[in-house]
């Protein structure tokens, strides 16, 4: 008779994940709601969703195209098509409701973790905090084989994560800084790898 005997040991960390977001400034989508203040004008003064052509409906302006533009912007060029018929506009554009980012700035925990989520991207959340956010690791889950999936140029590109390593011993060199689109995944144990 044949027996296989294994240990389960941690992966090798290939490299840290490359952090490529950075704070830019907020770009107008399709279904954004936005609140429109022209100064002293009451009249012109109102809110408005993004279409799905890109425009938004402004009086005495008509269409305007809204998709593309940071809320300056598109102040900016309503300010100018205004000075036709108002002296000096002051026009502010605040964004009340970003729909069109709802999906692309998520971080997602799936697997064995007691609540899969998606979850809205906040600077500095850590894989730790996503985990937290998840209910942590289920009793089925195989915490040592933990992968981040991370979106790159050329696709997703994997990451393992100490999550035992981390939990247990509070060593938190894998304790990665998230960034929009990152997938935690933690697999379900197996016998044969020796972890119920």
């Amino acid at each position: 008779m044949l027996w296989l005997i294994g240990c389960a040991t941690a992966p090798a960390i290939s490299s840290v994940p490359e952090l490529t977001y950075s704070q830019q400034a907020y770009v107008i989508g399709i279904a954004d709601q936005l609140r429109i203040d022209v100064w002293r004008n009451a009249d012109l003064t109102r809110d408005v969703r993004v279409r799905p052509d890109g425009f938004i409906t402004m009086p005495l302006m008509g269409d305007v195209q809204a998709q593309g533009q940071t809320p300056e912007a598109l102040a900016a060029i309503i300010s100018q098509e205004l000075k036709a018929v108002i002296k000096n506009p002051e026009v502010a554009v605040t964004v009340s409701n970003p729909v069109s980012v709802t999906y692309q700035f998520r971080v997602r925990a799936l697997g064995q973790v007691n609540q899969p989520i998606s979850v809205a991207f906040t600077a500095g959340m850590t894989v730790v905090d996503l985990v937290l956010a998840a209910g942590g690791v289920s009793p089925f889950g195989a915490a040592q084989r933990t992968i981040l999936y991370r979106l790159t140029r050329a696709g997703y590109v994997e990451h393992p994560v100490h999550l035992n390593a981390i939990l247990l011993r509070g060593e938190i060199a894998t304790n990665y800084l998230l960034q929009p689109a990152d997938i935690l995944i933690i697999p379900e144990k197996s016998v044969w790898k020796g972890e119920f």
